[in-house]
């Protein structure tokens, strides 16, 4: 056979082991190489100090029954790109710890599945590989650069195709490959032109469920979900052996549970009352009836901007007039100056700053297809869409870390819209950011814990439709994470959003209560969903095309119904009682069990009381 021939070679790739624990010697360097051998060509790493050897330790090859090395396991140190959220925990393999020289591969560029290039906030970029049997490779991190090389010489055995939902991330396909034609850009996946939702902070193809379900098809349904591999949980030991699961995935609540009716709720008459709340010195005198009138009913439109600055926290409900007006003054100059910071950047100065170029080049894509059809936001040189650009900007300014994402311009348009407010506007998305600033962090560990609880809820309320999503691969919940990440923005009209950002404002009846609109929402369909011949395509199709169908009050009284149905549960398992707010962790070593049982019977019993005194008119009181 002829002997090996090497193609591309680059020095410099650190592979980091253990990127999750400070052992010493997590990062190995070593060298990239595609290499053919017998004309097949390879992707191959080898740590320095394994040159000389003749072949890697581990070969990636596919498991057909035909032989050929087993797979290894790594612990690739970060989540698999693909993994948005793990169903029902396996058991996990015991892995050795091993000298650098093992940690060598080989991954045939046929079986190279896909292939994301990212970048840390150092400017060091990296790559996450992924084979076709679902293997997570350990990340190659570039430190003298050199990713771009490497993608134009895979480009010459291989195509790789862009996402147009995420840029970095790539899909592999040979150059003969007929599957390019269904490929995520050929799909035409985003009804809105392209629209990349949360492209820096998704890191996984999920990200490809945002815009276009209808076109969805089986080829998509693969790259979503590529086929079962071991994956270890973020930051589990795979040195040790495998612990009882204190947070398994979906399987978490296994017996049914018994509830009681679900009681009919009414809606109430919006707040159209503020004056009679205010004491003579301009003090909010009862805020939380008023949070409570605004969970019932809403606020009528005339009072929508003076009460949201206190729902966000731009103003303090126990503030005078006169300090209010204090508070606007410090706001509005806090505000400039921190607009002066990015207006005063030069075109020189910004050609030097890649991450404030990058967050520039997504606000003004996302601006301009921001709520065109609100005529705040409408036509051509709009002075809308240039308060939308710049308060954007500004919040970069004051949140540098996290800077732009994209959905960004979902939350702040119905608050510039309300408020019709430079500097309001502003603060007032700085609350609202407070509330939801975790949904767009890079790490998604809190998208995947919203996404649990809400197994946790339903799996409560309806096994048997927890069990048909399953049943469908549709357990993981993936096509509600559009609804969690930016409140439910593209799901309901304007007008409606409005109603009920404010009811979610208001923090009652817990915490949570947007997952309890996620649970309303998908008992409705309950019966389309199971009564129909259903697949994983289709019921992404089904929830997509839900848009502006919705109900707005019907689903919020469910809402409100499960809830109160929940709380009413004599024997609520301890996971349902935490994702409401009803368990008190211990606080301290003197708190005995019985002191915090006794606890979170207490919250449990004065939720039950609220709903107990429901009456027709005002509906129940919470806590």
């Amino acid at each position: 056979s002829s002997p090996p021939q090497l193609i591309f070679e680059k020095e410099g790739v650190y592979l980091h082991t253990n990127a999750k624990r400070n052992n010493q010697d997590t990062t190995i360097p070593g060298f990239i190489r595609i290499v053919e051998r017998g004309g097949l060509p390879a992707l191959e790493w080898s740590p320095l100090e394994d040159e000389g050897r003749s072949a890697p330790a581990v070969l990636y090859t596919k498991k057909d029954g035909e032989g050929g090395e087993e797979d290894t396991n790594f612990d690739p140190g970060y989540e698999p790109d693909w993994a948005v959220i793990s169903t029902v925990k396996k058991d996990r393999e015991h892995v050795p710890v091993r000298d650098s020289g093992q940690w060598s591969f080989s991954l045939p560029l046929s079986e190279l599945y896909s292939l994301r290039r990212a970048r840390f906030s150092l400017g060091r970029n990296f790559l996450v590989l992924t084979s076709r049997g679902g293997h997570p490779l350990p990340a190659l991190h570039f430190h003298r650069g050199g990713t771009r090389e490497l993608l134009r010489a895979l480009q010459r055995y291989i195509i790789l195709d862009q996402s147009p939902v995420d840029g970095r991330l790539f899909l592999a396909y040979p150059h003969d490959s007929g599957a390019l034609s269904q490929s995520f850009d050929k799909l035409q996946l985003l009804d809105d032109g392209g629209s990349d939702l949360v492209s820096r902070f998704i890191q996984d193809p999920y990200a490809t469920t945002f815009g276009g379900f209808s076109k969805v098809t089986n080829f998509f349904k693969a790259a979503l979900k590529p086929p079962d591999s071991n994956i270890y949980t973020r930051g589990q030991d795979p040195s040790l052996p495998p612990q009882p699961d204190e947070e398994p995935g979906f399987e978490l609540i296994t017996c049914g549970v018994e509830l009681g009716p679900r009681p009919d709720i009414m809606r109430g008459q919006p707040l159209d009352k503020w004056e009679e709340f205010l004491d003579p010195e301009g003090r909010v005198q009862n805020p939380e009836r008023i949070k409570e009138l605004v969970f019932r009913g809403g606020i009528t439109p005339s009072l929508r901007k003076e009460v949201w600055k206190f729902l966000l926290g731009f103003y303090p409900w126990n503030s005078t007039t006169k300090e209010r007006e204090d508070i606007l003054r410090v706001k509005t100059d806090e505000y400039f100056r921190m607009k002066v910071q990015w207006k005063s950047v030069s075109e020189e100065q910004e050609m030097r700053n890649s991450l404030l170029r990058g967050y520039r080049s997504l606000i003004e894509r996302d601006v301009s297809r921001t709520d065109r059809h609100n005529t705040f936001f409408s036509g051509n040189d709009n002075p809308g869409l240039t308060l939308l650009h710049d308060v954007l900007m500004t919040y970069c300014m004051y949140n540098f870390d996290l800077g732009y994402v994209q959905g960004m311009s979902d939350l702040l348009s119905p608050l510039l819209f309300v408020t019709q407010n430079e500097v309001e506007s502003f603060w007032c998305l700085t609350g609202f950011m407070e509330l939801v600033h975790q949904n767009f962090e890079e790490s998604q560990e809190a998208m995947k814990q919203q996404l649990l609880q809400l197994s946790i809820l339903l799996k409560a309320l309806d096994p048997e439709l927890c069990d048909f999503l399953d049943s469908q691969d549709s357990g993981s919940l993936c096509f509600c994470f559009r609804w969690l990440l930016i409140w439910f923005k593209r799901e309901f009209s304007f007008e409606d959003i409005l109603v009920m950002w404010e009811v979610l404002w208001s923090r009652l009846p817990c915490d949570n209560f947007h997952l309890l609109i996620a649970c309303s929402i998908l008992e409705s369909q309950r019966g389309e969903l199971i009564g129909s011949d259903h697949d994983f395509n289709t019921i992404l199709k089904h929830i997509n095309e839900l848009t502006m169908k919705l109900d707005l009050q019907s689903i919020l009284c469910g809402a409100e119904a499960i809830y109160l149905q929940l709380v009413q549960c004599k024997e609520l398992p301890v996971k349902v009682q935490r994702v409401l707010g009803l368990y008190i962790p211990s606080t301290s070593e003197d708190d005995s069990p019985d002191s915090q049982a006794s606890e979170t019977q207490r919250r449990l019993s004065q939720s039950q009381a609220g709903a107990a005194s429901c009456d027709s008119a005002r509906g129940p009181t919470y806590p």
